[in-house]
């Protein structure tokens, strides 16, 4: 894209193979992922990563190993891999791509460019998420909205190996029917009013002791106020853009009055991969292990061809994606 703007920004364009730098290699990517991040920076929308134009879009990939640059010893020519792309999460939509050798995960046998292409970003994040940022224990009670998403539906099932019991938020009768699926053990209309009722009324009152949060500064009041004494609200994202403001009276209620010893972390699996690889390295490998074991299948994927790169977001946005959405070049 050489503006941001409208899914007509997004062009098919013939570029020069790109050569792999120090400590890069370069991978003939077999499926792409699709991502809500992808859809802010097309739009032109605030993030924490430059987006300089023209830009290729595509965080995540998986595909072959072609070419090293120098320094690489982790990985080799014909090694089938799955991770970030680029230098600036970016570049993935493509025939081929670049990425740092040492973010990139070995595609264990039997599982599929398509089901890899899509596990850095919402996968491994979740697993990240619920173990590490979260520190989810067996017994206790999760929040996961989005639920039939990719996230969410990889943080339901993930949850579920952990031992905890899974309250879904999804928009729609059928998104909340596929979380069931998926294995939460309730569901509820979390864009409609009055669902914090709805999840302290499964909860007995007590509410959640793990809150994950999407949607945007709009409903943050909303889901802290399902947060149970000593909860914890993982935010990794906004969905609903930056626009509105945070509700001070839930903030108060946090820090000052009643003082409910919860706790509020903003989430990015970026950071988690390149500032403490170790643990986020150690929850992709529990994930990989439950997936190799059947102990988890992850969410559906719906594959479409590199060339409807803009329907892939547009699906997205309207809020119709149903799992995860990946690009096959």
């Amino acid at each position: 894209m050489s503006a941001t703007g409208g899914p007509d920004v997004l062009e098919q364009v013939d570029l020069p193979v790109p050569r792999p730098a120090a400590g890069d290699v370069l991978i003939r990517v077999e499926a792409a992922g699709v991502n809500f991040m992808d859809l802010m920076r097309r739009k032109g929308m605030p993030f924490d990563i430059p987006t300089p134009l023209p830009f290729v879009p595509g965080a995540e990939v998986a595909g072959t190993v072609t070419a090293l640059g120098g320094g690489v010893e982790t990985v080799a020519v014909g090694d089938r891999v799955f991770g970030l792309s680029g230098v600036l999460a970016d570049g993935g939509w493509a025939e081929l791509t670049t990425a740092k050798a040492t973010g990139l995960f070995p595609i264990p046998p039997g599982l599929s460019a398509q089901r890899a292409a899509g596990l850095t970003v919402v996968g491994v994040a979740a697993a990240v998420m619920l173990i590490e940022a979260a520190k989810l224990t067996e017994g206790e009670t999760v929040f996961v909205p989005a639920a039939a998403g990719g996230l969410g539906g990889f943080a339901v099932q993930i949850a579920k190996v952990l031992g905890a019991t899974v309250i879904a938020g999804a928009g729609t009768e059928e998104k909340r029917r596929i979380a069931l699926e998926l294995g939460a053990d309730h569901a509820v209309d979390y864009r409609g009013d009055g669902w914090p009722l709805a999840v302290q009324q499964i909860t007995g009152g007590k509410g959640v002791d793990v809150a994950l949060e999407a949607v945007g500064p709009r409903h943050l009041g909303e889901t802290i106020s399902i947060l149970a004494p000593f909860g914890r609200l993982i935010s990794y994202g906004s969905l609903a853009g930056y626009d509105d403001t945070i509700d001070p009276a839930a903030l108060a209620r946090v820090l000052f009055n009643p003082a409910p010893a919860q706790t509020l972390t903003g989430f990015n699996v970026t950071h988690w991969l390149t500032q403490r690889p170790q643990a986020a390295f150690a929850a992709a490998g529990r994930l990989l292990t439950w997936l190799a074991e059947g102990k988890l299948t992850g969410p559906r994927i719906t594959s479409l061809p590199l060339a409807d790169a803009a329907e892939a977001l547009s699906l997205l946005e309207s809020g119709k994606n149903i799992g995860k959405v990946v690009l096959i070049p």
